[in-house]
């Protein structure tokens, strides 16, 4: 048995990482190093937003031929958010903070190894649900296909994780450099819920829940700056109106 640096007992394989684990593996290290990490959590009822969404559905797959998932309406409420909240879209070069003026939101893409690739939604600000659902649809295929383009790789101000989608309630996601925050929400579950009334009485009720994490970098954001942002987000995801973004 070897009890030195690692831990190898009988029968077990040893794999070499392949250059993208040790490229991941290489980032990960650097940004926990170079930035210190905080992140903090709200809890939004998003049952307005689940039952907008099965309402339009049909509507936006017949118009756009892309099933309306939550994923874009996650990216148009964050990337309206970071518009309230430019502070939180910014960049550090040593003793220098960069402000972003556009908003290129990163989305991590799975692939069948089970490494993660972010490629980046460019201007994500200025698009419609429509452009939004096309650009993440198209782009996750080709991630997966090895077919994105470096620039579809660069240039990203915010980074989206939706470990949510796979199950997990929520997590501690970490910065992907040189930006300031990353967000990872939960998976959506329905759970009892005291409810106020119009009339101040609370009742108990089954609503649709989810988890907001966002991880950010210390150095440059604090704690109320992260805590309005995601208070933004939340009254966002909670009013569950996107008729504005939807475009039909």
């Amino acid at each position: 048995l070897s009890q030195g640096p690692g831990l190898r007992l009988p029968g077990d394989e040893v794999i070499e990482m392949d250059r993208m684990r040790k490229m991941i593996s290489e980032r990960m290290s650097d940004s926990k190093r170079i930035s210190p990490h905080v992140t903090s959590f709200l809890e939004a009822d998003i049952t307005n937003l689940v039952q907008w969404r099965e309402q339009n559905k049909t509507k936006f797959q017949e118009k756009y031929k892309e099933p309306i998932t939550y994923t874009p309406l996650l990216f148009m409420a964050t990337a309206k958010a970071i518009k309230d909240f430019p502070g939180i879209n910014i960049s550090v070069e040593g003793n220098y903070i960069v402000q972003h003026k556009q908003i290129n939101i990163g989305m991590a893409v799975a692939l069948p190894n089970g490494n993660l690739i972010v490629p980046v939604i460019h201007n994500a600000g200025d698009l419609n649900m429509g452009g939004v659902a096309r650009k993440i649809a198209d782009l996750a295929a080709r991630t997966r296909d090895n077919k994105v383009t470096p620039d579809e790789l660069g240039g990203g101000t915010f980074t989206l994780t939706n470990t949510g989608s796979r199950g997990a309630l929520f997590d501690t996601p970490i910065i992907n450099q040189p930006q300031v925050a990353i967000l990872g929400p939960g998976a959506i579950v329905r759970r009892p819920m005291v409810v106020k009334g119009e009339d101040g009485g609370e009742t108990i009720a089954i609503r649709s829940m989810v988890y907001l994490g966002l991880s950010y970098d210390h150095r440059v954001v604090d704690g109320a700056d992260a805590a309005r942002f995601l208070v933004t987000l939340k009254e966002r995801l909670e009013g569950g109106a996107f008729e504005s973004d939807l475009g039909l």
